[in-house]
């Protein structure tokens, strides 16, 4: 029986659940090398504290690791019901919170190292999180893909943390109630998008008109195990605000609020990382809440202990 610590939170409706304890032990390489190790040697790890019975296809995982950058307040691996994430913002929001819960930090700044670089977040008072992304760009404007059964579908291809295809020509409803017509569509776009080429492009996002008060766009994003973001989704506002800054749409400093499928928002802006080359440095403020602290029970004698479908044993 190995027991696996950890504290569950939300972003915007969008679940994050940290280990704390009891994870594997990775090595002390880069926070990518122990990526690669974790998804070589203890995915069925992943598969058991994320999927069912224990979770589900929505639960965004976060290993909480130690840094290598002794600057850092903790390193992290983000990972989902089907692998793993280079950067996730709503994850990382929910980590501050989480180690604020566990009395690790304070409110201020503070560093924290993830597999595709190091990002700061900032804890304010309030309890809200601001989170300093990595460079975001946009990779191609306008590029048009034969989706079948659909047709030309019209997009963007930018990088926030995850790659993404973004689109806001489309005639569909974003409305919660339209979720599994919105999957549908996504899903097909995704697997069109990669079947031409952009195999990296794991995240679909469709924009359209708000409904909260002060936003200016709401979106549902697709993301990689066909589970929709609940929150607004950091790395997919980040990947979007890159795209209006390629465009002219948004200009250094002004604010941008993405509005979510359920109507939960995150505010956005940024300034330039590398203007010659459309580079930006989103910053990304939402709300994060712990709502649970637990124990899991991995027992091997359980045929589902890692999760339904899984029967690999590589907890220690």
């Amino acid at each position: 029986m190995h027991k696996v610590s950890v504290i569950d939170s939300h972003t915007g409706g969008e679940p994050t659940r940290t280990i704390i304890n009891g994870g594997p032990n990775l090595g002390s390489g880069s926070l990518a090398e122990r990526r690669v190790v974790f998804e070589q040697e203890f995915d069925s790890f992943r598969s058991a504290v994320v999927n069912e019975p224990r979770g589900s296809d929505v639960v965004v995982g976060a290993l909480l690791c130690e840094p290598v950058d002794p600057t850092c307040a903790a390193g992290v691996i983000f990972f989902n019901n089907v692998g793993y994430l280079g950067m996730c913002g709503h994850g990382t929001m929910g980590l501050l919170v989480t180690l604020a819960y566990m009395g690790r930090i304070q409110p201020g700044a503070h560093k924290i190292e993830t597999p595709v670089g190091i990002v700061t977040a900032t804890l304010h008072p309030n309890g809200d999180v601001s989170v300093g992304n990595v460079p975001s760009w946009c990779e191609k404007q306008a590029l048009g893909i034969h989706v079948p059964d659909i047709g030309l579908v019209t997009g963007d291809l930018a990088w926030g943390g995850n790659w993404f295809f973004l689109i806001e020509d489309h005639d569909m409803d974003l409305n919660l109630v339209h979720v599994d017509r919105l999957t549908d569509y996504a899903w097909r776009v995704r697997q069109a998008v990669n079947a031409q080429g952009y195999s990296e492009v794991d995240h679909i996002e469709l924009f359209g008109p708000p409904t909260a008060a002060g936003a200016h766009a709401r979106n549902f994003v697709l993301c990689p195990g066909k589970a929709y973001d609940r929150s607004p989704c950091g790395t997919g506002t980040s990947a979007k605000i890159a795209c209006l800054a390629a465009k002219g749409k948004l200009s250094p400093g002004a604010e941008w609020i993405q509005e979510s499928i359920i109507g939960s928002t995150f505010s956005a802006q940024y300034t330039w990382f590398d203007q010659s080359r459309g580079k930006v440095c989103p910053v990304i403020t939402g709300s994060a809440f712990v709502n649970a602290e637990s124990t899991q029970l991995l027992d091997e004698r359980d045929p589902f202990c890692w999760g339904i479908g899984v029967h690999k044993n590589e907890c220690a």
